[in-house]
């Protein structure tokens, strides 16, 4: 019988982010409510959070893409396990040199920190009429709110490119987002009316 549990220690053996329990119950809970059907998640990593959300309901489809090998096969690996390659499908790809068609109720940024206002930018044209677009590690670990405690150089400009993309959702004139202590912080954008 396979689990997430497995998962969950393979990733934190590997030293591999995967969405804290609390964030992850949140976002799948999100998802039941609105009933969002067909999801968009930019960030595989091992396939973690695209299994949660395709277990919600049996019509959700995700789409996921991810450019590291190793992580992609393993995230290959994990939704052949839980039976739901019929229900995901995973692209093997940097997601700012993909393009991908059609509209999704969610988009779900979830990869390299310094791209998500590319991200955010590239895909929202992908946004159905009433999507949302969640943002995952928007306090990244509490540092966002203790910048001055950042010691490491690359650690201060990654929280300082996190700041900005807070700043760009905060200011943008298309989008209202919600921003949730939950989890590692998360942001959900909806298109203003």
């Amino acid at each position: 019988m396979v689990c997430l549990r497995v998962i969950e220690e393979y990733a934190h053996e590997n030293n591999i982010p995967i969405m804290l329990s609390d964030g992850i119950d949140f976002l799948t809970d999100f998802i039941k409510k609105n009933d969002i059907k067909r999801i968009l998640e930019v960030g595989s990593a091992i396939g973690y959070s695209a299994i949660c959300m395709a277990q919600v309901s049996l019509d959700i489809q995700v789409v996921t893409i991810e450019r590291d090998t190793l992580r992609y096969n393993e995230a290959v690996k994990n939704i052949n396990d839980f039976g739901l390659n019929d229900r995901i499908e995973i692209i093997l790809a940097d997601a700012l040199e993909c393009d991908i068609s059609g509209d999704f109720d969610l988009i779900f940024i979830d990869a390299a920190k310094a791209q998500y206002i590319k991200f955010f930018e590239k895909y929202k044209s992908n946004l159905a009429k009433d999507g949302v677009i969640i943002s995952d590690n928007l306090s990244f670990h509490g540092m966002v709110d203790n910048m001055d405690s950042i010691t490491n150089r690359n650690t201060r400009q990654l929280v300082g490119k996190i700041v900005k993309y807070i700043d760009f959702l905060k200011n943008n004139l298309e989008f209202d987002t919600e921003f949730i202590s939950i989890g590692d912080g998360i942001g959900i954008s909806r298109r203003k009316s």
